[in-house]
């Protein structure tokens, strides 16, 4: 059957379509303030051998890893009609412990009647959970290896046969600070799987199972298509880079990432030969994280409308040695490399193919999540509460344009926390929450700047805080100066003392926590007139 341009087009946005209605129910049903607030989850539609063809504008690190947990899903169990599986552990399809997946299959509406064997599609998203346990509130500290992160789920079953089952899900809510609100948020991911499961099943009632398929293959061949023919105006050769992790929180010494991109023909190899050794600390990225990052690099070079498929990496080739930093091995902590690491292998691949692309490539960004987590007992109801958050920073400028300020940028796409929704859930106060004037790189185009963000806590809390680009700024480019770094202060009884960009600490009431994000990169260099003699 040949395929309509005008048809594929109209597939393209209705697969779209059901990754986004799955994204709004998930954000409307869940009960963190991550969730419904900061909008920290993914869904995605995959086809029937679990090759993503459709993602939500949602989390560019969730999107670009959930294939391995599609894929460590349909290996480890056979999933029939009305299963949900659910799974979080990074050496098996996973990114870090918070962020629990949920897989779906999508048979035909007729399959039991037509004893259909293998199902049409797959729907999965991915939440991060502001809580799954482990030896800080938040489960985002400083930790040395995996097992003090939070509680480790290998591939299982969440629901069978449309029925959830309930000693999973106590399993998970008894190794948790807040069970209620991770049960709500867990069965907010069940109601969005199946809200997929029934829009698909729509899809295919109306236009049958074959034209389905037949256009979900088509999406696959021509997304690869366009990547072939990016890839072959660009300039042939291999390019270089090299970056810095500020450290990996309990030794100085800074995290190398270094990147050499071939380009040849329409094919690229993509080799991160020469990075760090895995570290103690938990800044190590699984492979998932690293093929996340070259995913987003590399689908940033084509249009907006280009479709979010497998297809993209088809013609591009990841090479990411194991026991590295960016594929490290069990039992390594690896919650910052979620969330840090990736950051900063986007930068070493901007960096990159900035030296093949100079007019098109933007300077650095903040390059940090600033990730705050902290936890207690709160003294207005006396129970347990676990609170995560992501702080923006400054976009880096870019080659016709400044930079944007206070923004998540690149990995990340999530929102602040209101002020408003984070005194009235923990017992704190905010101070201050403002740009960080002057941030920004100066340069032909400047860096947008970064955030101040001041947090008074009203009770005794555990704080955690992965941060970086403290020490090593967000690079210029063209000549732009690089942004300013970030910073961590913490006072309390008339004294204040700056944090490492890693730390976990105990505030008692009182204390005022802040955190100065950085700004993006300056872009070009700052033209200047002489001054005419008269």
């Amino acid at each position: 059957m040949r395929t309509d341009p005008a048809e594929l087009e109209i597939f393209k946005n209705l697969f779209h379509s059901v990754a986004e209605e799955m994204g709004a129910a998930l954000r409307r049903s869940a009960f963190s303030p991550n969730i419904k607030e900061r909008r920290d989850y993914s869904c995605a539609v995959f086809d029937r051998q679990g090759d993503v063809v459709a993602m939500g504008d949602h989390m560019p690190v969730h999107l670009g890893s959930m294939p391995k947990s599609v894929a460590a899903a349909i290996q480890s169990l056979s999933l029939g009609a009305g299963d949900i599986a659910v799974l979080n552990d990074p050496f098996s399809g996973g990114t870090h412990l918070p962020d629990l997946t949920c897989v779906m299959p999508v048979f035909p509406p007729s399959h039991r009647q037509q004893n259909t064997p293998r199902p049409l599609f797959y729907v999965a998203n991915r939440a991060h959970h502001s809580d799954i346990g482990g030896a800080q509130p938040a489960s985002m500290g400083l930790s040395e290896e995996i097992f003090q992160e939070g509680l480790r789920i290998p591939t299982v079953m969440l629901v069978r046969n449309a029925k959830l089952q309930q000693d999973i899900l106590a399993m998970v809510l008894a190794n948790v600070r807040t069970p209620a609100e991770r049960e709500g948020d867990l069965t907010a991911q069940v109601a969005a799987c199946k809200l997929g499961e029934q829009r698909l099943q729509e899809m295919a009632q109306k236009y049958g199972p074959r034209k389905i398929n037949i256009y979900l293959a088509a999406l696959q061949r021509y997304s690869a298509t366009l990547m072939r023919s990016a890839l072959r105006q660009m300039p042939a050769g291999t390019y270089r880079a090299e970056d810095f992790l500020d450290d990996d929180g309990y030794s100085p010494q800074p995290v190398r990432l270094q990147v050499a991109i071939a380009i040849h023909g329409d094919r690229a190899t993509i080799d991160f030969t020469g990075s760090s050794p895995q570290c103690r600390g938990g800044v190590n990225a699984v492979l998932a994280i690293t093929t996340s990052a070259v995913f987003y690099v590399f689908r940033c070079l084509l249009g907006e409308d280009v479709p979010a498929c497998a297809g993209l990496l088809e013609p591009i080739e990841v090479i990411a040695p194991e026991g590295s930093v960016v594929n490290a091995r069990a039992p390594a902590a690896v919650a910052g490399g979620n969330v840090e690491t990736s950051q900063r292998i986007v930068d070493v691949l901007l960096r990159a193919l900035a030296r093949a692309l100079p007019h098109r490539i933007p300077a650095a960004s903040s390059g940090s999540m600033n990730n705050l987590s902290f936890g207690g007992i709160d003294p207005r109801t006396g129970a347990p509460f676990a609170y995560y958050e992501t702080i923006a920073g400054g976009m880096g400028a870019r080659p016709s344009a400044d930079g944007l300020s206070g923004v998540h940028t690149h990995m990340t796409n999530s929102l602040n926390t209101p002020v408003e929704a984070l005194e009235s859930h923990f017992p704190v106060r905010v101070r201050q929450t403002s740009l960080r004037r002057g941030s920004g790189g100066r340069g032909r185009f400047r860096g947008g700047d970064g955030i101040i963000r001041e947090i008074e806590f009203l009770t005794e809390v555990r704080c955690s805080i992965l941060s970086d680009r403290r020490r090593f700024p967000p690079y210029g480019l063209a000549g732009g100066k690089p942004g300013k770094p970030g910073k961590n202060v913490l006072s309390a009884g008339g004294k204040a003392r700056k944090l490492p960009s890693k730390t976990v600490f105990t505030a008692t009431p009182g204390s005022v926590l802040k955190i100065e994000t950085p700004g993006g990169g300056g872009w070009g260099k700052i033209k200047t007139s002489k001054n005419r003699k008269t």
